[in-house]
């Protein structure tokens, strides 16, 4: 079939809108019409040239929702019709690492995924006999993609697809970040760096949770409000000084657990400094830049702090995904406060412009 997509020519130039092809589904796999996508910082960093990863061409976008068209042999958990969110971090539930328990991170079909190949070790996208490869295992800024039946998550039909997207990657890598990594207690405290999706993301979990203490910290006043409108029950500026002014609000202790996601080291390390002596947690959510490192003074570890890590908020994707869709349905998540523009996937340049101005939270494209 023929499809409209924003392909990724060349690294540090705008993305390229138009027609190429996609083979029908394999064995395992699954053809879905997308209906949104967002726009994710992954998506920029990559068209930018600097992830040392990236290949081209390929067609990018990994925060898709859409409906099911076709099925491949073998598939059985998925049907024409249903609705999915894309997962660039899968769930097969049989490798060593989904069998353990001890992590989301799936090891089924990660080689080929990193090399922008499905599992069999092939593409589906084309331009005459020209390969494409997939993003992530994804590639959602088209309006249809195929995928491997383990990286699809199942969500309820009466949820709108244009705010489930966000579950996909941003929403779900904050919200995961509170209640799978660090398991906010009620009635804790609780500081967020960073107040994008993820960071927002984290507002809302810990309000989930029922942290009794959420300080946020951001420079711009305009998601510092965003962040109040969600459960923050304070909000700092940041800068140099942010850590002091964070001890002196946690009567010189700091917070029960920490949450970084602007992907800037010395933010990160602001936010080890932030946690509390004895027990505080630290979780990392923001990808810092090719060959940066973060420092860390051990006597923050010795006297008992921790810094976890947070890889799609150590969400189970076809586990965890549809359960947060039902409790927004529940009205328990907002989800909806998270989406800022709409655009058509024409515009996708326009989408990363908003992005690189911070202008807005996300931005959702969507699909003729």
């Amino acid at each position: 079939m023929q499809i409209r997509a924003a392909v990724l020519e060349e690294f540090g130039k705008p993305l390229v809108v138009q027609d190429i092809g996609l083979d029908g589904p394999k064995a395992g796999e699954v053809l879905v019409r997308v209906e949104a996508c967002g726009v994710c910082h992954t998506d920029m960093y990559t068209a930018s040239g600097v992830d040392p990863s990236g290949y081209a061409p390929t067609v990018l976008g990994h925060e898709g929702a859409g409906v099911v068209e076709a099925v491949g042999d073998g598939v059985t958990s998925l049907a024409p019709g249903d609705h999915v969110l894309t997962l660039f971090s899968p769930q097969c539930r049989e490798c060593l690492h989904c069998a353990s328990g001890k992590t989301n991170i799936c090891l089924s079909i990660r080689d080929q995924q990193n090399a922008g190949h499905l599992p069999d070790g092939t593409t589906r996208l084309h331009r005459g006999d020209e390969r494409i490869r997939h993003f992530m295992g994804t590639s959602t800024f088209a309006q249809a993609t195929v995928m491997p039946e383990v990286a699809l998550a199942k969500v309820p039909q009466e949820a709108p697809l244009d705010v489930l997207c966000t579950l996909a990657c941003g929403a779900t890598t904050g919200i995961g970040a509170a209640i799978y990594i660090a398991q906010v207690e009620r009635g804790s405290t609780c500081v967020v760096f960073g107040a994008g999706l993820v960071g927002l993301g984290a507002v809302a979990g810990c309000t989930l949770a029922g942290a009794e203490r959420i300080i946020v910290v951001d420079p711009s006043e305009q998601r510092l409000t965003q962040a109040r409108d969600l459960g923050a029950t304070d909000t700092l500026g940041g800068g140099a000084g942010v850590v002091e002014r964070i001890l002196e609000m946690t009567g010189g202790f700091g917070a029960d657990y920490t949450f970084e996601a602007t992907g800037l080291v010395e933010v990160m390390r602001q936010a080890v400094e932030a946690a509390r002596i004895g027990w505080g947690q630290c979780v990392i959510a923001g990808v810092a830049g090719r060959g940066e490192t973060l420092d860390i003074v051990p006597r923050y570890l010795i006297t008992g702090r921790r810094v976890a890590g947070a890889s799609f908020g150590g969400a189970r994707g076809r586990d965890n995904v549809p359960e947060l869709a039902q409790l927004y349905l529940d009205g328990r998540l907002p989800l909806d406060k998270f989406i800022s523009h709409h655009l058509p996937l024409e515009r996708v340049n326009d989408a990363f412009d908003l992005m690189h101005h911070q202008d807005g939270i996300r931005t959702v494209l969507t699909f003729d």
